[in-house]
């Protein structure tokens, strides 16, 4: 198993950051690397990487596969013999990568697939290597640039920039190397990447110009299903943590690359409120682990994520309508018309709070191996997790019960309010979803009339602000305006009506040993 923070490098930072990872100790090695995959890509449909890579004087074959967090792999190495004019052929005999992890997974994969392995595609890079020492241990700086290329030597060659550094632990502590990385990151404007050499790979050959489709979260019940049914509260903490970062952080390490567009916004801010919901709930499962700077450089990039997205979405959902209503052509502002601006996006990920974040969030999923560490001593146990979660569940639902009861009636502010806590709630329950034995699809399936209701309201209030500012210019804007205002009280109807459909909360069953 491999812990490392990886980074993407902005072109205009590179210069510097060479300088400064060549002002100690360094070696210097050629890499040259092929990959391989069956027909079929068996392989990449696992997120499995096997490669031959010449490293200095030697042949290395490596097969990597994913990990449980978003900061760990499963890699194993063995090494080929010494380099020769012509590379070996990959080996995939079970035994060459027996007793490990990525190795069994490799084998499964190939007894699956339909077809031989082929090379797919290369890299070629310089990498510089650096040691460095940290409070209680040791970890490696490796500065990775070059290039990798797809259907070498034929007329369809293309090929992509690698401009990569990597922090791996190689002894001591999760929060040493997580301390390494926020420095290195803050002083040469690094963004964490979750894209590999093989994924770069992967888009050469699909011939993929645009990002890849925005990260949505996983279904809890299949992305996490060593945790069951109960775990003592900092495991599911950490469980909880690690499965809203796989969304924020696809989305957000597109977003810095100056890819993506609206979608990955709005996927990464809801993976943002899934982990601010966690991190509001759950944080008495893991007392003193939370650092306090986290809160508000996630709600910092919410809120501005959400001034980039909400006019244009907002104004996108009215305009039908408007027109089948007879509303007179207007020239919307530019800032509220989609796309989104994508280099406005990747500089809200970029900031360095934001970065330092996501960084001690990695860690906090990395920490504490065992169902019960030492450094989880004093925790809440099984039992005291599930009595904490049923009483957050039940002040939420309570809270949303009361105001949903005459909700047309309520301040538009109280009536914002209870539309977040009926989002809390339901990434809540989601998260406790395989602890309601089977109810939890019929619980969440009755909260979306609501939810649905209120964003619509939430729509039509942001629209009619952006139509009041634009009469100032365009007098025919108040006829949006004006039918907009018309239509809140059948709209705050519509959300009182479907509030009353949500079911009563489901409870939790008892908390067990583990097995």
């Amino acid at each position: 198993m491999e812990i490392e923070f990886k980074f993407n490098i902005p072109p205009d930072r590179l210069p510097a950051l060479q300088a400064a990872v060549c002002k100690g100790r360094h070696a210097r090695v050629r890499m040259e690397a092929r990959y391989f995959d069956t027909p079929d890509g068996a392989l990449a449909a696992r997120g499995i990487a096997l490669r031959l890579r010449r490293e200095g004087a030697q042949w290395v074959q490596t097969v990597k596969a994913l990990g449980q967090g978003p900061l760990d792999r499963e890699e194993h190495n063995v090494d080929r013999g010494p380099a020769a004019p012509s590379q070996p052929a990959p080996d995939p005999l079970p035994e060459l990568h027996a007793g490990s992890v990525a190795g069994a997974r490799l084998h499964q994969a190939l007894r699956e697939a339909n077809g031989p392995l082929a090379e797919t595609y290369g890299t070629e890079m310089d990498r510089v290597v650096r040691k460095l020492r940290m409070p209680g241990g040791m970890a490696e700086l490796a500065l990775d640039t070059g290039q990798v290329v797809a259907r070498r030597g034929t007329a369809q060659q293309t090929q992509a920039r690698i401009c990569e550094l990597e922090l791996e632990l190689l002894s001591g502590p999760v929060e040493g190397l997580a301390a390494l990385a926020v420095q290195w990151a803050a002083r040469h404007g690094l963004s964490l990447s979750t894209v590999s050499k093989a994924e770069r790979g992967e888009r050469l050959l699909a011939a993929q110009a645009e990002a890849p489709p925005a990260t949505k979260a996983a279904p809890w019940q299949r992305a996490a299903p060593h945790h069951r049914p109960w775990l003592h509260g900092p495991a599911l903490l950490r469980a909880v943590v690690a499965h809203c970062l796989h969304q924020i952080l696809g989305n957000a390490s597109e977003l810095a690359e100056g890819r993506g567009g609206e979608e990955h916004q709005h996927q990464l801010r809801i993976g943002i409120r899934r982990l601010r919901t966690a991190l509001r709930h759950l944080a008495p499962l893991a007392p003193d682990r939370l650092d306090p700077a986290w809160a508000p450089a996630l709600v910092d990039a919410f809120q501005r994520l959400g001034q980039l997205r909400d006019q244009s979405q907002a104004l996108q959902s009215m305009a039908a309508q408007l027109q089948a209503a007879g509303a007179p052509a207007l020239d919307l502002p530019a800032s509220a018309a989609p796309p989104c601006t994508q280099a406005n996006a990747a500089d809200i990920v970029r900031t360095p709070a934001f970065q330092a974040a996501l960084i001690g969030l990695m860690a906090l999923t990395a920490q504490a191996e065992g169902p019960q560490a030492a450094d989880d001593a004093g925790a809440p146990d099984a039992k005291a997790t599930r009595r904490l979660l049923q009483k957050s569940l039940r002040r939420l639902h309570a809270q949303v019960s009361r105001d949903a009861r005459g909700f047309a009636a309520l301040p538009t502010e109280q009536q914002h309010r209870l539309r977040k806590r009926l989002k809390r709630l339901r990434y809540l329950a989601e998260f406790v979803a395989p602890a309601m034995d089977g109810q939890a699809e019929a619980f969440l399936a009755s909260l979306q009339p609501a939810l649905a209701a209120l964003g619509r309201l939430n729509d039509e209030r942001v629209a009619q602000a952006v139509y009041a500012d634009l009469a100032a210019t365009q007098p025919a804007a108040w006829f949006a305006v004006g039918w907009l205002a018309a239509r809140q009280n059948t709209t705050a109807a519509a959300c009182e009506l479907a509030l009353g459909q949500i079911a009563e909360l489901p409870k939790l069953r008892k908390a067990h040993k583990p097995r």
